[in-house]
């Protein structure tokens, strides 16, 4: 139990420095000094003392969603064990289902939220949240299909485990899989080049647009939200790398690696790229689902050897 709650604590401490990093990284690539590491916690510390203000036209739903949005992706935390030593604090067989579910929840609640204002430009940024949905979750699922066909089990504390990543066949999946969820995080925590967290454009908002009429502690449990998804994301992909009789210092050594690396490839990412045409994000994520495909069907093959 010790151990789950170290993963826990480690996902929360990493998903502040997460956004820390991207924003240094990214400033330094642009030659400024940017904005302070822990400006977005700050930011997020001055909404939560600000009360919210609801449209007349709103119920309900819009004071609900960020709380079940904020809930349903620490859930999914719960789901994550930190390499093969520490379990998750939540583990059963099929949990890895529960955990796309938890994050289409999530997704669900903001969509209508953002439909329950009222407003054309959210009902807008709904409307392509729901078509880049479709297109990514049966990639994000083939890919979780894949990594439970590698192991054998259907739990994300036994996948890793029992996971064996030493092997050159099984190093070159790990790859393989790594990036398709690398891919995915772009399109689920919309950064570039899917969406931009940092617009305020309304014809080209994606994920922000939907959230124009929260504010005060609402608006700040979205943040926190994103920060997770991030940091849960960055787990997932080290995971994959990481052996799984590594445990201790060292683990937390390789895991520290990971998120500085994926938080520098995020930041070189959104440096170097600008955002994607509209009609080019359905193509972009297509070509996730078919790297997601490529390695079930090797997968499948190896498995069919093996008989």
């Amino acid at each position: 139990m010790l151990g789950s709650m170290i993963a826990i604590v480690i996902i929360i401490v990493s998903s502040i420095l997460i956004v820390g990093f991207i924003n240094k990284f990214r400033a330094w690539m642009a030659g400024r000094s940017g904005v302070r590491f822990f400006q977005p916690l700050y930011t997020v510390g001055t909404l939560m003392r600000k009360a919210s203000v609801y449209s007349n036209s709103s119920t309900f739903i819009t004071k609900l969603a960020p709380l079940v949005y904020l809930g349903a992706i620490i859930v999914a935390m719960m789901l994550l064990p930190l390499g093969g030593s520490y379990g998750a604090v939540v583990e059963f067989e099929g949990d890895l289902i529960v955990f796309c579910m938890l994050l289409a929840l999530s997704r669900m609640m903001l969509l209508w939220a953002a439909l329950d204002s009222g407003s054309s430009f959210q009902g807008m940024g709904a409307s392509r949240e729901a078509l880049f949905s479709i297109l990514a979750e049966p990639a994000f699922f083939i890919l979780l299909a894949t990594l439970a066909m590698i192991s054998g089990h259907y739990s994300f504390t036994s996948i890793f485990a029992n996971f064996d990543n030493m092997s050159l066949v099984f190093m070159v999946l790990s790859l393989v899989i790594g990036y398709g969820v690398l891919k995915l995080s772009f399109v689920e925590c919309g950064r570039v080049p899917i969406d931009d967290t940092r617009t305020h454009l309304e014809l080209t908002m994606i994920h922000e647009v939907m959230v124009l009429d929260f504010s005060g502690i609402d608006l700040a449990y979205i943040h926190i939200g994103g920060w997770f998804k991030l940091s849960i994301f960055a787990l997932l992909i080290v995971n994959l790398f990481v052996p799984s009789t590594v445990e201790g210092w060292l683990l937390l050594t390789f895991y520290s690696a990971g998120v500085l690396l994926y938080s520098f490839i995020i930041a070189l990412v959104e440096s170097f790229s600008a955002r994607n045409r509209m009609n080019k994000n359905a193509t972009y994520i297509v070509a996730i689902l078919a790297v997601g495909l490529l390695a079930y069907i090797v997968v499948l093959m190896l498995h069919s050897s093996m008989l």
